[in-house]
């Protein structure tokens, strides 16, 4: 068989790799062991959350299907940080497990130019250093110039329980053993992570007259911008609820520390740190009385309750007793219980920005085999490499996305330049600058660039196009039209303790005040004469209010942006550059800086030292050679 792209994986790395490649027009085949698990949500039933959220949106704004999907399945939609400032807040969405992943196959079915292939890749086939194929466990070749692996948790991977191990990349499904020699033979670092899932409860026998019902927006937010489900919401909305443990639980815990893989040194694999498992937080947290857990349904038409912030790797016997120690748990009967997995990933410092390998052309890593947790920037990854592989087959320019365009570009310079040490979660505290990287304009800073790369189609176009056109319309209104000292409007400023006008002010000044909004302009006597949606009034007063910290962050981002795309070479030998200590010499040799602005975020990399580099590539060229070549290698 002979493909355009090849794509290994199924999840949502490499559901967003495939849907790329094959909407850019390239014959893509999906090499998964088992179809019915595209799209699968292997731990938690959730979309979104903190700077998750900003994910989602970006991959949605640049033609992804990620958001698209979360719509057809949520049933409890929340905004994460309403009540703070619009650069942390955040979207999630509750989904149906099983309706998620359906919907991803029946999408995926009438998807033309793509081919599932359901087979096992174990080994990655070159000619001439360059990818040709792949061959599979059956030992037949599946030829491609351009390989996507999307592996996730799978790789060498081994699933912990107590003491009992079990090979396997999560419950159900086998592990993929030859792969990653194929991969040490190419010459990649592979290192050892660990993840982990909570135990599922029955859902009637959980006490919800003791634990505290949460319920999702009562006015909820689509994750896509350019589709609406019809009715929205689509599905019915649910509540999820919160419960905490208690000292018991932890002395049990405790107690049983002994038999934990992660203690007794039969887990080798880092862990994530900001997602650890319940004995984990027991341990670094001892002053801690209590944590908080999240009841979570997986379903409208399953038993299944997801219990997220007690994921552990505990025997079975010690991980029902101390759930049972918790309340509203007491009597709580086990669907699942915990367990953790422990899998190779690569070093993504031996990739470019867009997740091609620097040695091997053809062959790219997307998801959490780079060392990321989460579907969220498994799915951006998988967006990018697809995106990149197409762009090579119709012999384009590659596609990147710098860490002032989005928080896809955030989370693709971090992992190029410091790789993972331990599993990599995106944060708003990640983005320099988040101001600018808001959900809520995620499409008017990357839609355009959807449409030219032919990812968003020409109707989703046309949407993106009356939505920013209507912002402009309204801001430009706002400046135009006035409010006078008359008693009606001060009478109405004094009744909700605001000072009064003294003088004529334009709406666009009033509104900067903190305590009005568009809406209250229009009480105020704004005549708009037509409908503006709830969208376009909340992007108006964001970029009203906050525009001179907008204006502030542009500037800075204009001197950023002078040096942060001057391209080094991918060959160049830092040995040649003078002035390098052979400390910097040996980190930059390792990581291999794309660009200027990768240089200078180094760890070790001093300002003389990327002066010295500069200086070096203006002697030895009047004209910087075009980051699009060196990305090309």
């Amino acid at each position: 068989m002979e493909f355009d792209v090849i794509v290994i994986g199924g999840g949502h790395a490499g559901t967003e790799a495939a849907h790329a490649s094959a909407k850019m027009g390239c014959r893509t085949a999906l090499v998964t062991l088992n179809p019915s698990r595209i799209g699968f949500m292997s731990c938690n039933p959730a979309m979104g959350g903190l700077a998750k959220g900003q994910l989602i949106r970006e991959i949605d704004a640049l033609g992804g299907i990620m958001g698209i999907n979360t719509d057809k399945s949520a049933i409890q939609y929340r905004k994460l940080n309403s009540s703070k400032g619009p650069a942390v807040r955040s979207s999630r969405a509750q989904c149906d497990k099983a309706l998620y992943a359906q919907r991803m196959q029946e999408f995926f079915l009438g998807l033309a130019n793509l081919t599932i292939v359901p087979v096992e890749a174990s080994e990655i086939l070159l000619a001439e250093g360059k990818v040709r194929g792949i061959r599979t466990t059956d030992g037949s070749d599946i030829f491609a110039p351009n390989v996507i692996i999307t592996s996730g948790t799978f790789l060498r991977a081994i699933m912990h329980t107590g003491f009992d191990q079990a090979p396997g990349g999560r419950a159900g499904d086998q592990s993929s053993t030859g792969l990653s020699a194929s991969l040490e033979k190419l010459g990649f670092r592979l290192g050892r992570l660990k993840t982990g899932t909570p135990p599922r409860l029955h859902k009637d026998s959980i006490d919800y007259s003791k634990v505290e019902a949460q319920a999702g927006d009562v006015i909820p937010v689509p994750f896509s911008f350019y589709h609406r489900t019809q009715p929205f919401p689509l599905l019915p909305q649910v509540h999820c609820f919160i419960t905490y443990t208690n000292e018991l639980t932890h002395d049990i815990i405790e107690k049983n520390f002994d038999k934990s893989p992660m203690f007794t040194g039969i887990i080798q694999g880092i862990g994530p740190r900001y997602c650890p498992s319940i004995e984990d937080k027991v341990k670094r947290f001892r002053d801690r009385n209590r944590h908080q857990i999240f009841l979570e349904p997986e379903g409208l038409n399953t038993n299944e309750i997801y219990v997220n912030g007690i994921s552990t790797s505990l025997p079975r016997d010690v991980q029902e007793a101390f759930v049972h120690s918790i309340v509203g748990l007491e009597n709580a009967q086990f669907i699942r219980h915990g367990y953790a997995v422990e899998y190779d990933c690569v070093d993504a410092r031996q990739l470019k920005a867009t997740f091609e390998s620097k040695d091997v052309p053809g062959l790219f890593f997307a998801g959490q085999v780079n060392g990321t947790s989460g579907y969220e920037e498994a799915g951006a990854q998988g967006l990018i490499a697809g995106i990149n592989a197409a762009q090579k087959v119709l012999e384009k320019s590659p596609f990147v996305l710098s860490r002032l365009d989005g928080y896809i570009g955030v989370l693709a310079d971090d992992l190029v330049l410091k790789g993972a040490d331990e599993p990599y979660r995106m944060f708003t505290s990640r983005a320099e600058y988040r101001l600018l990287l808001r959900e809520d304009n995620a499409d008017l800073r990357l839609s355009e660039m959807g449409h030219e790369l032919g990812l968003l189609g020409d109707e989703e176009y046309e949407i993106f196009c009356r939505r920013r056109d209507s912002i402009s319309h309204w801001k430009d209104a706002l400046s135009k039209n006035y409010f006078y000292p008359v008693t009606g409007v001060n009478d109405w400023l004094s009744a909700r303790g605001l000072s009064p006008l003294k003088d004529r002010v334009s709406a666009e000044v009033l509104l900067r005040r903190p305590e009005l909004t568009f809406d209250s302009l229009v009480e105020l006597g704004l005549a708009l004469g037509e409908t503006v949606s709830a969208d376009v009034r909340e992007q108006v007063e964001i970029q009203v209010k906050y525009e001179g910290y907008i204006k502030r962050d542009l500037e800075v981002l204009e001197g950023v942006r002078k040096n942060e795309f001057l391209a080094i070479p991918l060959q160049l030998d830092f040995a040649d550059v003078p002035g390098l200590s052979t400390e910097v010499r040996s980190r930059l040799a390792r990581v291999r800086p794309e660009t200027i602005g990768q240089a200078t975020r180094l760890q070790g990399v001093t300002p003389a030292a990327v002066a010295a580099i500069m200086i070096f590539l203006k002697m030895k060229s009047s004209k910087a050679t075009p980051v699009s070549d060196a990305l090309h290698g």
